[in-house]
């Protein structure tokens, strides 16, 4: 994702750079999609950066160590081993984070500084955020840590009192445009802009939803908050948009999809649909918190997420079957 926007968190970061008084640990906070791991990558490329040395592009960098999430199982590892698509955990294991410690306890590579990117720390497995806390306690000297992260709150208190916060706000319209325009040139103005309004200032939701060519299922949501749909016909054309087996990426991007459409209309809702709205928003974020887990049937998941927007509409009978 090319960088726009942000501009306070650069400034910030960039006032603690030429301090020379560089705090060693960042958390990056901020709702999921607003371009922080690409924060992260190019402000960790701006702090090894040495004068008159070449330096690598940051994914290629060895004084830049980002931990993986590794393959699910041994399936998964033989197809990384032949350069086939695979899946990973879902989770950062402790063997990552052990393996990133094993590296710290050599000097940089191309000059005085190394950084290490945790994208994003949300996903650290209990034992992986102990040990880590070991090195933000006793950071070896010149190394940095960024810690991306989608919701600060799930970080240990004894973490995040060890970072210092830069805060991620969403992106104006127009950012959002420049960024699909770059990434997405095929996408049309009518696209892109459908894109924008569903994304609630994410350009990543915005770039998800253009590559998942879900314009279709953007325009059934909006008819079921507006008409209902007690005869369930939107439900099951919402199904076809979905697809008869999607990859866990589309589901996850009509999830939120579906979110971003109720937070959109609970701006001019009157009081009594707010309370519908916001209860039908509440059941989607848990549905999108079990959809990574549960292998969902995608009729079905387009039946109940279509039904907890149809029942937000306020049109009697609307929610029929959901």
């Amino acid at each position: 994702m090319m960088l726009v926007g942000h501009e306070e968190p650069w400034r910030e970061w960039r006032a603690a750079l030429q301090s020379h008084r560089m705090h060693h640990a960042w958390i990056l906070a901020g709702p999921q999609g607003l371009g922080k791991a690409a924060f992260a990558r190019a402000a960790a490329a701006e702090l090894v950066a040495e004068p008159g040395i070449a330096q690598p592009r940051p994914e290629a960098h060895p004084d830049i160590i980002i931990p993986e999430h590794p393959p699910e199982n041994k399936e998964e590892i033989k197809k990384r081993e032949a350069g086939e698509a695979f899946t990973t955990k879902r989770s950062i294991p402790i063997d990552e984070i052990r393996a990133m410690q094993h590296r710290l306890t050599t000097r940089p590579s191309l000059g005085s500084r190394r950084v290490v990117i945790l994208d994003p720390a949300d996903d650290l497995e209990k034992g992986a955020v102990n040990a880590l806390l070991k090195s933000l306690e006793e950071p070896p000297v010149g190394t940095y840590f960024l810690l991306v992260t989608h919701r600060p709150g799930r970080l240990l208190p004894t973490v995040r009192s060890r970072c210092r916060i830069l805060r991620f706000s969403p992106l104006a319209p127009d950012e959002i445009d420049r960024i699909l325009i770059a990434g997405e040139p095929q996408a049309d103005a009518a696209t892109r802009a459908a894109a924008i309004a569903a994304a609630s200032g994410s350009p990543g939701a915005a770039m998800g939803f253009v590559q998942q060519r879900l314009g279709g299922a953007h325009q059934l949501m909006r008819q079921m908050l507006a008409e209902g749909d007690a005869s369930l016909a939107l439900r099951g054309r919402l199904s076809a948009e979905l697809g008869t087996r999607p990859a866990r990426e589309r589901l996850a991007a009509v999830l939120e999809l579906a979110r971003a459409v109720l937070a959109a209309e609970l701006r001019t809702a009157t009081p009594a649909r707010q309370a519908r709205i916001i209860a039908a928003h509440a059941d989607l974020t848990r549905l999108s918190a079990q959809a990574p887990t549960y292998n969902f049937d995608p009729g079905l998941l387009a039946m109940e997420l279509g039904g907890l927007i149809a029942g937000a509409s306020g049109v009697a009978g609307a929610g029929v079957g959901a």
